[in-house]
C-alpha cells in the first residue's frame, strides 16, 4: 500500500492551500488517516487524523480553527484544507495510515513521501 501526497507550494501569510493524500489501495490497517509536519530544525509533529466515518481528532493547537481534515473514501483519499496560513505552518507535509487514533499518534504503519509548503511573510 502506497500514499501519495500531493498540494504542497509556496503561498504568501494569509493565504490557503489544499492538500491531498491518495492511498493506493484500502485496509483494515487504513482505517485512520493523518497528517503530521515537520519544520526545519524541528521535531515532527502531528496535525490531525481522520478515520473512515470521518471522526476527526486534532494535532497541534496551533492549526485549530484554521486547518479542516476531509475524507472521501471511495476515493481512497484525504484532504487537509489549510486557511491563514502563517510562516510558522512552514515545512514539510506527510501523510500517513494506520489502524486506530492511537496508533496513528504514535508509529502509523504507513507514510507517505512529504509535500512541500512554505509559507512567505
Amino acid at each position: 500500500v502506497q500514499l501519495q501526497a500531493s498540494g504542497g507550494g509556496l503561498v504568501q501569510a494569509g493565504g490557503s492551500l489544499r492538500l491531498s493524500c491518495v492511498a493506493s489501495a484500502r485496509t483494515l490497517e487504513m482505517d485512520v488517516m493523518g497528517w503530521f509536519r515537520q519544520a526545519p530544525g524541528k521535531e515532527r509533529e502531528f496535525v490531525g487524523a481522520i478515520d473512515w466515518t470521518s471522526s476527526v481528532t486534532d494535532g497541534v493547537d496551533s492549526v485549530k480553527g484554521r486547518f479542516t481534515l476531509s475524507r472521501d473514501n471511495f476515493k481512497n483519499t484525504m484532504y487537509l484544507d489549510m486557511n491563514r496560513l502563517q510562516p510558522e505552518d512552514t515545512g514539510v507535509y506527510y501523510c500517513a495510515a494506520h489502524r486506530s487514533f492511537e496508533s496513528i499518534r504514535g508509529a502509523p504503519k504507513y507514510w507517505g513521501k512529504g509535500t512541500q509548503v512554505t509559507v512567505s511573510s
